[in-house]
């Protein structure tokens, strides 16, 4: 199988690559929008972070991934096995999907539809799973996320809201586990996403092309050796690769025992109080976010710090426009920064 640019061969873009690792080790941060210009390594970040993640233990031939360790939200099929005291679930070990959903995919192939082979061959009415199911205790990719059609918005905000996909059509009613994290990038020249979508990404970062010399010759330099020779490229950054899988592994055991002070929700909620954002998602992306820094940090305890890292990527897409005030929405969280935390 072909394998994606690796992601620690990519040159800068240190906010990008902090987002990606931090929704990487705490989903419930929300997810990752990358927006800016073309040819600066959005769509590359992404796809290299399914190297980074690791396996996940389901349910044997399930084909959502049911967790076994989880009773909450299971399929049907897996909530009846779990319950019985007399079935031994089976399990079997997968990677964490990373599931693209294409611009022009049908509603059907994303949602799922009828069986068309099974109900022509075998007269059986059985459901073939979609993307949202093949993504479920994974990643939902999607390039270009601002040109997406607007059903598929619809869609997406319902499953996203809900954890669950429903399907009622041509006899068949099936309701499966469908928990993803968004992951999207795109050019904001070619168009906004609306408020709805943009509101279920915990984490957005802009991506500019580099004007540094030195960094631009030696990203055509690791972009040329990568297309040229491949394995000899990997044979570089596996090491890399591997520091950084080892990072989130320590990490991860450390997110689960992060101690947050009741001063840093202070600050956090002081913060959005004075940004004037819209509901409590700034507050908790801010918590969940600043903790997983923290851990990629190998830090037992979240300080304002970790608080003033992440605070641009977490709260600058959830501002309100200022017809007063021209300055973009990450000057304006920076300068909130310094006037409340200097």
């Amino acid at each position: 199988m072909a394998r994606n640019y690796p992601f620690s061969a990519i040159v800068g873009q240190e906010d990008m690559k902090l987002a990606i690792l931090v929704a990487a080790l705490d989903p419930s941060v929300g997810g990752v929008l990358v927006m800016g210009d073309r040819g600066t390594g959005k769509s590359t970040a992404v796809r290299g972070l399914a190297a980074l993640l690791p396996n996940m233990t389901v349910v044997k031939d399930c084909p959502y991934g049911c967790d076994p360790k989880v009773m909450a939200g299971l399929c049907s099929a897996c909530e009846v096995m779990t319950k019985s005291s007399k079935v031994k679930v089976k399990t079997e070990v997968r990677p964490v999907p990373v599931v693209d959903l294409p611009l022009g995919a049908t509603e059907d192939r994303v949602l799922g539809a009828l069986d068309i082979e099974k109900a022509l061959t075998l007269g059986e009415k059985a459901f073939e799973s979609g993307l949202l199911a093949k993504a479920n205790r994974g990643f939902l990719y999607i390039d270009e996320v601002n040109l997406l059609d607007d059903h598929l918005v619809d869609l997406l905000i319902d499953v996203a809201a809900s954890g669950q996909n429903v399907v009622e059509r041509e006899g068949l009613s099936v309701r499966h586990p469908a928990r993803f994290v968004l992951v999207g990038s795109g050019n904001p020249e070619e168009g906004e996403l609306r408020p709805q979508l943009l509101d279920r990404f915990g984490l957005a970062v802009e991506v500019k092309t580099p004007h540094d010399l030195t960094g631009r010759v030696e990203i055509i330099k690791r972009r040329d050796a990568f297309e040229r020779d491949p394995e000899a490229f990997f044979a570089i950054w596996d090491l890399e690769e591997e520091k950084i899988r080892a990072q989130m592994k320590v990490a991860r055991k450390k997110l689960a025992a992060m101690k947050v002070d009741d001063k840093l929700l202070q600050d956090a909620t002081k913060l959005c109080a004075h940004l004037g954002t819209d509901g409590l998602r700034g507050e908790l992306t801010l918590l969940r976010a600043s903790r997983a820094v923290a851990a990629l940090e190998g830090k037992t305890k979240v300080s304002r710090d970790h608080l003033k890292r992440i605070a641009v990527p977490a709260l600058q897409h959830r501002l309100r426009r200022n017809p007063l005030d021209e300055s973009s929405s990450a000057t304006r969280v920076m300068r909130a920064l310094e006037e409340l935390f200097s």
